[in-house]
């Protein structure tokens, strides 16, 4: 029997008319790695921001490691300490320190005390290289360490599952290594992953799947060198010739006639 983390079926989203997921289906095996691709107002990051019901799906049924969040009488809040999150935009607490910002949500979520929250801050800040940062503030990192803080407070949550959007998104290019290595670690590491993300080298690296999304739909998956290295439909062919080669892409545009 299949071992899914999640489980997708029928989710449609709209806002007002406009339709920004129509019928996606998909799921998600335990310790598998999905990486979404797709161009902007493709849907990317609504499908994302449903599976933990930071959007509210308009109809469809998402089910996380065996709790039906779209359930009326499922309690979102508890079923949410199972599901990391993480944003393209850091969300630390500027006046916190690294180390406070790791145990809030453990002590007033998780119940945790201080000394076991911060065990785990301190174990997820060495997981993510940042060991020495525990005292800094958000103020005094880079954006590449603000994002790595972000990932390792999530994972002080103690997730089941791993959501980001786009997290390098934000990053200067020279930053961005340092966060895609700590996610290939958490790869490595087994964890459910599902990333939204413009970084392609890293999906042809580290996804067990791809999936291509465009007009609110999946129009393509399969594994890496499948959706990426030999696309079969035409709009993931030429999405990817605008992503992998965007000299070329840009002079095709500038061409007359």
């Amino acid at each position: 029997m299949s071992d899914a983390k999640i489980e997708i079926s029928g989710l449609r989203k709209s806002f007002g008319e406009l339709e920004v997921l129509s019928g996606v289906d998909q799921r998600v095996e335990a310790g598998e790695v999905v990486c979404v691709i797709g161009p902007s107002g493709s849907g990317k990051s609504t499908f994302l921001r449903c599976v933990n019901l930071l959007e509210q799906p308009t109809s469809g049924r998402i089910v996380v490691d065996g709790v039906e969040l779209t359930d009326p009488d499922a309690d979102i809040d508890a079923a949410r300490t199972r599901i990391g999150m993480v944003f393209q935009q850091f969300n630390l607490f500027s006046h916190l320190s690294v180390l406070r910002n790791l145990t809030v949500a453990q002590r007033k979520v998780l119940g945790r005390d201080k000394r076991r929250a911060e065990e785990t801050a301190r174990e997820n800040l060495r997981r993510v290289g940042l060991a020495d940062k525990e005292n800094a503030t958000p103020a005094q990192l880079s954006g590449g360490q603000q994002q790595r803080v972000g990932i390792a407070r999530s994972l002080s949550m103690d997730p089941d599952v791993m959501l980001f959007d786009e997290p390098t998104s934000a990053l200067d290019p020279e930053l961005v290594g340092d966060v895609l290595d700590v996610m290939r670690g958490l790869a490595d590491e087994g964890m459910t992953m599902l990333v939204v993300t413009h970084e392609m080298q890293f999906a042809r690296e580290v996804a067990d799947r791809v999936l291509f999304m465009d007009g609110g739909d999946i129009v393509e998956q399969g594994s890496p060198a499948e959706v990426i290295g030999d696309p079969q439909r035409e709009r993931t062919r030429n999405f990817l010739a605008r992503v992998l080669n965007p000299t070329h892409a840009a002079s095709e545009v500038e061409r007359p006639g």
